[in-house]
């Protein structure tokens, strides 16, 4: 058991012993070109090049469509996690008011349609329950065919509104991930200063502008 375990961790150290003394090589390789380079009077000075980061041309389909199969993934991809509530506040409340709608539009639609029909014992006859016998209705039909389409219409309108924060959540998810891959560092700037020196053959000044850009 000991023979296996170890065998793994002997070929791991290897490599990453291979790996350091690779490493390695490199400072001492430039230490020696800057000996020389000093000998001759050139000093060369490190720059630190920032490593760009990659660009994923499929990350906004991705994000768009994590969030088609589930509202609020694609933002979770995006790793903008503060999205995430209020992607389903949006939804939760659209899909509230449409049952919310929807009920109203069944109740009084069945009251509408027995009340056609001749009946007196829907909900909406005597509302308060203190009608006497033979008195009018406290909702007539006109009154319920009114509420119906109302209600009808609010419904639709609900759902309506449901779709559009849905395709909304598709939307935000896939313009966040293209928005993600530009460069909006705070650090990008750019300096100009004057350039003088002398030319140490000639002693003729040599002047002009230098551009620094940061980014």
């Amino acid at each position: 058991m000991n023979k296996f375990l170890l065998t793994p961790l002997f070929f791991i150290l290897a490599i990453l012993t291979t790996s350091g003394q690779e490493n390695d090589s490199i400072p001492k390789a430039k230490d020696s070109l800057d000996l020389e380079l000093k000998e001759e009077g050139i000093v060369v000075q490190d720059i630190m090049v920032e490593k760009k980061k990659e660009i994923n041309p499929l990350a906004p389909s991705k994000a768009a469509f994590y969030s088609a199969v589930l509202p609020g993934l694609g933002q979770v991809y995006n790793k903008r996690y503060w999205k995430v509530p209020i992607v389903y506040a949006a939804l939760g409340v659209g899909v509230y008011a449409y049952k919310y709608n929807d009920d109203y539009y069944k109740r009084f639609r069945t009251a509408y349609k027995r009340r056609l029909a001749g009946f007196t014992d829907d909900e909406f006859y005597d509302i308060n329950g203190d009608n006497v016998e033979g008195a009018d209705p406290d909702l007539d039909s006109d009154d319920l065919e009114y509420q119906q389409e109302n209600y009808q219409r609010d419904r639709d309108l609900s759902l309506v509104l449901t779709i559009a924060m849905y395709a909304l959540n598709i939307i935000d998810a896939n313009v966040d991930a293209h928005l993600k891959q530009f460069n909006v560092d705070e650090d990008l700037s750019l300096d100009v200063h004057p350039y003088l020196n002398l030319n140490p053959v000639t002693s003729d000044p040599n002047y002009g502008l230098a551009f620094t850009i940061k980014f």
